[in-house]
């Protein structure tokens, strides 16, 4: 499956989209990245003349890329399920920040398959800043709705 194949099949767009580019992906794994533009809403009051990523937003570019883009990958993999009724819930994270991501910063998100059965999908995602020096880390796990064919 191609990466383009895998970023049109996301069910988000700007200005929550998290993900521009998949640099690998397998059945046990995805690598992609994405660039934190200084114009983007959330900078604005976060925090005030210090501006910083919100957590939270780390933690959907997470998602994004180590659990939904694999999933879909997966998705597209198995025989009974339909990636067009197909969507992926979040279940549960926990999710350990360790460094600040600034405005105008790229990050690079690492994901592992722990598994993949019964429809849910368990990852462990790392993000990494341009220097290689890890932001944050979480385990994290979604459920895969499907409708069987």
């Amino acid at each position: 499956m191609k990466f383009q194949e895998i970023l049109s099949q996301l069910p988000y767009s700007p200005p929550f989209l998290f993900v521009d580019k998949i640099l690998h992906i397998d059945d046990n794994s995805a690598i992609g990245e994405f660039y934190f533009n200084k114009e983007m809403s959330f900078y604005e009051g976060h925090f005030k003349n210090n501006a910083i990523t919100p957590g939270v937003i780390l933690t959907e570019c997470c998602a994004q890329i180590g659990l939904v883009c694999l999933g879909i990958y997966l998705i597209n993999k198995s025989k009974n399920l339909d990636i067009h009724e197909a969507g992926v819930i979040l279940t549960s994270s926990n999710m350990e920040f360790l460094k600040p991501v600034y405005p105008e910063e790229k990050v690079k998100v690492v994901s592992e398959k722990v598994y993949f059965r019964f429809n849910k999908l368990k990852c462990k995602v790392k993000m990494f800043n341009h220097v290689n020096e890890l932001i944050c880390k979480v385990e994290i796990a979604g459920f895969i709705k499907s409708t069987q064919k």
